[in-house]
């Protein structure tokens, strides 16, 4: 059991992992594997099991009544794995651990694929 939400780990496919994200899109996929594998990590990608649906309606006794509208298919999500069980986002995000293939190093915005690409910036506590 973690001691935090931040460090979290489960079996995925028959593997420990430390989960780096849950319920991620396919384009979140396609963003953090390569980045992950260029940081030498074992990344283990695996659907994340359908949301639990509430249970439906008693059904009406009016005969005339049309029947409800089906709900709508569930978005494919993926859970995004590393199997280096000391790795820690957080700490390899604000720690600067990680590196993008051109050689600079992952920022928070980055991460959060608010930018395209990754500006070195000058920490906080070396700033004149």
């Amino acid at each position: 059991m973690a001691i935090n939400s931040n460090h979290i780990s489960e079996d995925l496919e028959g593997i420990k992992c430390v989960i780096v994200e849950k319920n991620v899109s396919p384009e979140r996929v396609a963003f953090l594997k390569p980045l992950l594998e260029y940081n030498y990590l074992t990344v283990v990608v695996v659907p994340s099991p359908p949301a639990k649906v509430a249970a439906a309606a008693a059904p009406s006794t009016d005969e005339g009544a049309p029947p409800p509208p089906p709900a709508p298919p569930a978005p494919e999500t993926f859970t995004v794995g590393v199997t280096n069980m000391l790795f820690n986002v957080t700490n390899a995000v604000y720690g600067r651990l990680l590196r993008t293939p051109d050689g600079h190093v992952v920022t928070a915005a980055y991460w959060q694929q608010k930018e395209s690409v990754s500006h070195d910036e000058v920490p906080y506590y070396e700033r004149k």
